[in-house]
């Protein structure tokens, strides 16, 4: 698989607290550029990003980011206005402590919710694999299947851990044949890119590519 392949899977991602929007620009220049799968940018640079790259480039953004723990009706808001502000695609973090207290339905209520808030748009559910159990990660892809979200997701990128391929693994085999993969924290090389895809990953959430790529 060649460098532009993997690319074409990146969703070129900026979600540092200390981002202006001169930082934004050229994140969303470089996805342009380097035909990535989309740029992945906080909810307050929707609407200007959205603006700036018009039909250039997918915009993506995150809700309940990085912790997950807001209400379900706040995470609703934030998709929402997330969509009417210019998102094509919205990345929902779990309420974790709800998987680990064992409380699943409430966990697959808040997916459900969010997947009709952004009906006709990309729908990928953040887990955070590395604060979660085996156990803990198999009936996370049941619920995010029986949920009909488009992805799941391994990671924030802002706790512990990335992706892994051993949780890649995992995912492809436990999620649903409609849900697709996303791996994304800790890709640091086209090498680790290209082992992700090859076990299942269909999407990349790093800046790491795009910067070597300039390189």
């Amino acid at each position: 698989m060649n460098r532009e392949e993997l690319l074409r899977k990146a969703d070129h991602t900026l979600l540092k607290q200390t981002a202006v929007w001169e930082d934004i620009k050229t994140l969303c220049d470089d996805a342009i550029r380097f035909h990535t799968a989309s740029v992945c940018v906080p909810p307050c640079f929707v609407a200007p990003v959205k603006e700036y790259v018009g039909d250039r480039m997918r915009v993506c953004t995150v809700i309940g980011f990085p912790n997950g723990y807001n209400t379900t009706a706040v995470k609703v808001f934030e998709t929402e206005e997330a969509i009417r502000q210019g998102a094509d695609e919205v990345d929902m973090v779990i309420n974790i402590g709800l998987l680990r207290a064992g409380k699943d339905d409430a966990v697959l209520d808040e997916i459900r919710a969010l997947r009709e808030a952004s009906k006709g748009h990309i729908l990928k559910v953040i887990v955070e694999t590395c604060l979660l159990t085996q156990e803990e990660k198999v009936r996370v892809c049941k619920l995010v299947t029986e949920a009909g979200a488009d992805y799941i997701k391994t990671s924030t990128g802002f706790s512990t851990g990335g992706a892994t391929p051993e949780d890649i693994e995992l995912f492809a085999a436990n999620v649903g044949p409609n849900v697709k993969i996303k791996a994304s924290g800790g890709i640091t090389s086209f090498e680790d890119a290209e082992t992700l895809v090859r076990l299942g990953a269909d999407r990349l959430g790093t800046s790491r590519l795009v910067k070597i790529a300039k390189e």
